[in-house]
């Protein structure tokens, strides 16, 4: 074989040789290593720190659409405004009992999403879930027979993921209730 035919020679496997060189070594390419561990304490806190400015911004729209309203309303710790406009005379609701209601839920921007006039009266059996749990703490504050006004911060209604219907993600929910029923 001479020289040029095998240069020739060379040249035909040359490609092959360099692709199986770039599959080894990217077998053992490591890439860009990362040397600090990951600080979870440093990412946890400024998760919280997050969550903490959300609440703040939300609890802010809150009370800015109260005063348009001009309601007189009372916060629980949690976040929750309520008003008992009508005073019932029946049972106090407590965990354990089956409640019905009829309610409207809307929208901090005023839209409709849900009423007992469309979906008929909602049941639920008080401290199973089932229901946000801004609802179910508004529903304790009741006697059979009140009607109240709650606004529930996203926290307490459906969260980051909304309810998959009508309630979009992080919304906060106005509720007006009436508390028809207690079942022993």
């Amino acid at each position: 074989m001479n020289t040029k035919e095998y240069l020739m020679n060379i040249f035909k496997i040359f490609p092959i040789f360099l692709f199986m060189l770039l599959i080894l070594a990217s077998c053992n390419y490591q890439g860009n290593k990362h040397t600090e561990p990951v600080d979870r304490e440093k990412i946890e806190a400024s998760l919280i720190e997050a969550n903490k400015k959300s609440v703040m911004i939300e609890d802010g729209h809150i009370e800015d659409y109260i005063q348009r309203k001009d309601w007189k309303m009372q916060k629980t710790g949690t976040g929750l405004r309520y008003k008992i406009y009508d005073v019932g005379d029946g049972d106090k609701a407590v965990e354990g009992k089956v409640v019905a209601l009829e309610y409207s839920v809307q929208l901090i921007n005023g839209d409709l999403i849900y009423s007992s006039d469309n979906n008929g009266l909602k049941e639920f059996l008080i401290g199973k879930g089932g229901v946000g749990a801004g609802l179910e703490e508004g529903i304790l504050l009741l006697r059979e027979g009140d009607s109240a006004k709650f606004i529930l911060p996203s926290h307490l209604g459906f969260g980051l993921t909304g309810d998959g219907d009508k309630i979009p993600p992080k919304s906060t929910l106005i509720y007006n209730v009436k508390l028809l029923t207690i079942k022993r």
